[in-house]
């Protein structure tokens, strides 16, 4: 016999064996299964800002009321829970009522003598800051709004015009240039 012969053959044999044989068996194997805890938090937002009218000026007359020359044009906004919060008001107030304006030698404009008005809030018509709020001292203030929170309003701005006035209606201040700041702050309950 020939080597090539022989070599062929054992080849073959080789070949047949090789496709006779069984199949390597491949199993899949998986690990445990571990976890990624996640945790993600919104919190509830309240913003307020004036976004025009910061400076209202007066042309005051002793014995007349006397209204701001423009209105002050205030943006709140929010982002709450409506299964937490019930409102979202608006206030405006004076730090020190007596003094609500002042000239800095002693003569001094009241929060009785000065008046606000929203007319897309809660007083259509000019009302004094004389009210006691949550915001604020007591006898300086005045709510200006109040929205009832509902699943259609959770997220919203809305923009309100606070027109204010003074009205020295029987009163005589002296000749002086009175400053004041009327303070704006939004509440969510």
């Amino acid at each position: 016999m020939k080597l090539g012969s022989i070599t062929t053959r054992c080849l073959v044999v080789v070949v047949v064996l090789i496709a006779l044989a069984p199949a390597v068996a491949s199993a899949q194997l998986l690990s445990k299964i571990a976890n990624v805890n996640l945790s993600a938090a919104l919190a509830a937002t309240l913003t307020v800002s004036v976004t025009s009218g910061s400076t209202v000026n007066f042309t005051l007359v002793n014995g007349s009321p006397a209204d701001g020359d423009v209105p002050a044009v205030i943006s709140t906004s929010w982002n709450v829970n409506p299964g937490l919060t019930g409102d979202v008001s608006l206030y405006g107030y004076f730090d020190t009522p007596a003094q609500a304006l002042t000239d800095g030698g002693g003569n001094d404009i009241p929060t009785s003598l000065v008046m606000g008005r929203m007319t897309t809030g809660t007083p259509a018509t000019y009302t004094a800051f004389t009210q006691t709020n949550p915001v604020g001292p007591a006898g300086g203030g005045l709510a200006l709004f109040s929205e009832a929170i509902t699943g259609l309003n959770k997220t919203k701005t809305r923009s309100d015009n606070l027109d204010l006035r003074i009205d020295l209606t029987g009163q005589a201040l002296p000749p002086s240039t009175y400053t004041g700041i009327v303070r704006i702050q939004a509440r969510a309950l």
